[in-house]
């Protein structure tokens, strides 16, 4: 078993320190209650409590407090797990007394063994681990009243004091969904990833669509990284097989008449004019949504909107929402998702990333901010006047490296979102700050009640072609349609997109055509072989 203790806190037996609060600390929700909110606390430089050049007590015998931090250090996680550690490295370095003792333990090749040697120190407090397994193992083990700050997004893994410090998927998503209400959306569907995160972050957007009053009018699932996959899905969320049959039999009912039937020449002029629109079209017909909500990352996104425009949906029809997933994707550079709205950390603190890259080289990915603001939450929890549930759960919440979060009694958290905008030259702008504080609740949903959601064909009265031609009143029993792609059992009342195109009369007399001046019109599909760098099989 591989363990690297940070050797610099560590055997203080012979070491100055300050002694802190000696005081035995209660079970984990011994003295947790009703707290009030407040200003959030800061934690940028170190944690409230302990502040640098605080210890002073230079007395031998002085007590050691212990922590743990469990993460993969080696095999294929390991760049992952040595970005964390040298973040809780420089916030320990930076702020911790004299007599704390920081252990790592490295839980890559042998977890029980990590969890075995990590709990024979009796820490007061854990952090880490990265994955949601390793998470369940410690939580199987660990004693009730040691605290757990662990790097999972799994919310089952969470509880029993094993609290994750990670950006939840429940948060991105009802962060988007709030604004699009703002932004009046009436209906929207959702695209994401045949995957458990996928199905638990649609089943998220759902129970949001019901807090905010947005309809979801269907549930669309894709193979992530899988070309075929993602035009299936969007073929079927498009309605392109529906609306482009509705274009054919409206050029066709145009066609016929002019062929056969006798007209005025108001009424030729009319149906002429219709037919030259409708032949430039490949679809007709009006969406039962105007928004889609993509729950996948960036290049999947970029693929799905590119079939979404191929087959007939683009940002005149539906506005583009997305999550945290995009953030530092290619996404941002895509100058046709101009306009498209997600939701995201606030970026991380100048104080931590310079920090970080004094000791490192390196610019801090996310998780090594989160393990940043962990050591210190840490620290602040060991050296703490409070119990250990109301120093880490405090509802007013800390101001991290990446603004504002509180952890939550059953392990989840909060953490405060921005919302962001693309503008095709790969730097979006904010258009909604994230909340500053929680004096006004900012999320209704918690993650550990959600349920995946399954898949949801389209909620549409269909496409009716005759709505969207006119032709002279006498004809119109004479050529009915039926409606395509209907999965309703109540039609709504149909609206017309297009322009009724009408003609002045000069001359209503009617006209015999003997010969006919226009034969049945070849209605070809327009021939498109790339959209947007994507190839489309035909």
């Amino acid at each position: 078993m591989h363990m690297n203790r940070f050797f610099g806190f560590l055997a203080v037996l012979l070491m100055a320190g300050c002694a802190g609060d000696t005081t035995p600390k209660t079970d984990w929700y011994g003295e947790y209650g009703a707290l009030e909110t407040g200003t959030p606390v800061a934690l940028q430089y170190g944690s409230p409590d302990l502040q640098p050049g605080t210890a002073t007590d230079n007395l031998l015998g002085a007590p050691v407090h212990r922590m743990a931090v469990m993460l993969p250090m080696s095999g294929d996680a390991a760049d992952t797990g040595r970005a964390i550690q040298t973040a809780i490295e420089a916030a320990t370095l930076q702020s911790a007394p004299q007599n704390l003792s920081v252990a790592f333990y490295d839980t890559a090749s042998d977890i029980n063994t990590a969890i075995t040697d990590a709990l024979a120190t009796e820490p007061e407090i854990i952090i880490g681990p990265v994955f949601a397994n390793d998470v369940r193992a410690l939580r199987n083990a660990k004693p009730a009243n040691t605290p757990v700050l662990s790097f999972t997004s799994d919310a089952s893994a969470l509880g029993d004091g094993v609290m994750t410090m990670a950006l939840l998927p429940t948060n991105g998503t009802e962060a988007i969904v709030r604004e699009m209400s703002a932004d009046r959306v009436t209906g929207f569907i959702i695209l994401a990833p045949d995957t458990e995160s996928g199905h638990l972050m649609a089943g998220a957007a759902q129970s949001a669509a019901e807090i905010y009053n947005i309809p979801v009018s269907g549930i669309f699932y894709y193979t992530e990284h899988d070309s075929e996959s993602i035009k299936s899905a969007t073929l079927a969320a498009s309605m392109n097989a529906a609306r482009s049959a509705a274009n054919t039999r409206a050029r066709e009912i145009l066609s016929d008449i002019l062929t056969n039937e006798r007209l005025t020449v108001i009424e030729k002029s009319s149906l002429t004019i219709q037919l030259d629109r409708m032949s430039k079209m490949d679809v007709i017909g009006e969406l039962p949504y105007d928004a889609v909500l993509f729950l996948g990352n960036g290049d999947d996104t970029e693929s799905l909107a590119s079939f979404m425009r191929y087959y007939g949906v683009g940002t005149r029809d539906a506005r583009f929402y997305g999550t945290a997933l995009w953030d530092g994707s290619d996404i941002t550079n895509d100058l046709t998702m101009i306009g498209a709205k997600y939701s995201a950390l606030p970026d991380m603190a100048p104080s931590f990333t310079n920090l970080y890259e004094r000791i490192s080289g390196e610019f801090p990915n996310r998780l090594a901010g989160f393990g940043y603001d962990a050591a210190n939450m840490a620290m602040g929890m060991i050296y703490s006047h409070k119990s250990d549930a109301a120093y880490l759960l405090d509802p007013s919440g800390y101001a991290g490296t990446a603004g504002l979060y509180r952890l939550e009694p059953n392990g989840e958290n909060e953490r405060a979102l921005q919302i962001m905008q693309l503008t095709g030259n790969g730097t979006p702008i904010v258009v909604r700050n994230a909340p500053i504080n929680f004096m006004t609740p900012i999320y209704h949903l918690q993650q550990d009640k959600i349920k995946p959601a399954a898949a949801m064909d389209l909620e549409t009265p269909g496409v009716n072609p005759n709505d969207y031609i006119s032709i002279p009143t006498r004809l119109a029993d004479k050529y009915e349609s039926e409606t395509y792609g209907a999965h309703i059992t109540k039609r709504a009342t149909p609206t017309h997109p297009f322009e009724t195109i009408t003609i002045l009369p000069e001359d209503d007399r009617d006209i015999v055509i003997t010969t006919p001046d226009f034969q049945p019109v070849n209605l070809e599909t327009v021939n498109r072989t790339y959209i947007d760098s994507v190839e489309i099989e035909e």
